[in-house]
């Protein structure tokens, strides 16, 4: 494999196959290194070369035995997303990897609650520990409908104990991929609303499976599905056949799907009218299969610009990667 060196400022990002080859020029004031890599074969591994701009490069292997192509995808994303980056700044490269990887986003919550609105609080996992203690505290005299995320599901041993501490019901599950994966959260009694995301468990089947499991515990389920029209319809079908269903997550309005302009997850239906929302509902959906009719032109006309969506990055004043 030839490793090309270029002025400063202007490195390249190589994916190298056998008889296939890609690449793009990236200009920046930042610092930046060259990645290839190469899937030879048999295809059980990736080997990566990682150049920096005073020539220095290192060697390395990235291995999921039998899914190299899904090996492919994540180095092609990770290569781009990391452009701009000092090729020795390895934890800080890690610490993004980890702590960004997932939506983590900052928003503003305000009650104002009457009569008619109950208030959720979604944290997506944003607080260290003693924070989330003290906020979950605070906000208890509230009485929000849940607390979501108050930590990440790779803790259960503090989620366990802000449960024991607060009187507000805890919810988690849009980073639980099966009913294994939950297992741990019902068994010991730390969720009360499980949130498993139907694109995220494994479709229709195994969302049914989860729910079922959750309802031999007394927890409700409630959704996650910030999505597109297609999961929030099976989604919906889900919700209508689960006696523990509470309440949907959708993302009708929300700002993720509205910063890109004028298409949003009703512009790809060609009846956008079947997720109107009336006095605080949303008709059960009857048309055949999930309900709904892809606009399958206009799917295709958005795609042909489209750009993948990264997850927010927030840094301190100290350059590292914050928690609230």
């Amino acid at each position: 494999m030839a490793v090309s060196v270029h002025p400063p400022f202007g490195y390249k990002l190589s994916i190298v196959r056998p008889g296939k080859r890609s690449s793009s020029d990236i200009s920046s004031q930042m610092r930046l290194y060259q990645v290839n890599w190469i899937l030879p074969r048999p295809s059980t591994l990736a080997i990566c070369q990682v150049v920096g701009e005073d020539r220095n490069y290192g060697w390395g292997e990235s291995i999921l035995e039998g899914h190299a192509e899904a090996v492919e995808g994540t180095l092609n994303a990770l290569c781009k997303r990391f452009q701009g980056y000092g090729a020795d700044n390895i934890e800080h490269i890690g610490q993004i990897s980890w702590r960004l990887g997932f939506y983590r986003e900052r928003e503003l919550a305000r009650f104002s609650q009457g009569p008619r609105l109950d208030a959720v609080l979604d944290f997506h996992g944003c607080l260290h520990k003693p924070m989330a203690k003290q906020l979950a505290k605070a906000l208890e005299s509230h009485r929000p409908l849940f607390l979501e995320e108050l930590s990440l599901s790779e803790h259960p041993e503090a989620i366990k104990q802000l449960a024991d501490q607060v009187s507000n019901p805890i919810a988690l599950g849009e980073s639980l991929y099966s009913r294994w994966d939950v297992n741990c959260f019902l068994g010991d009694a730390s969720v009360d609303i499980l949130q498993p995301d139907i694109a995220h468990c494994g479709g229709i089947s195994e969302l049914r499976r989860i729910a079922s499991m959750t309802e031999t515990y007394d927890v409700a389920i409630a959704p996650h599905c910030p999505l597109g029209s297609n999961t929030l319809s099976a989604c919906m079908q889900v919700d209508l056949a689960t006696p523990n269903f509470v309440i949907p997550k959708m993302s009708l309005g929300v700002h993720y799907n509205t910063e890109p302009g004028k298409y949003h997850i009703t512009s790809y239906v060609k009846d956008a009218g079947v997720f109107a929302v009336n006095d605080r509902y949303v008709d059960a959906l009857t048309a055949p299969g999930l309900g709904i009719e892809v606009d399958e032109e206009t799917v295709r006309q958005v795609a042909a610009n489209a750009e993948p969506w990264l997850p927010k990055e927030f840094y301190g004043a100290d350059g590292r990667i914050p928690e609230w």
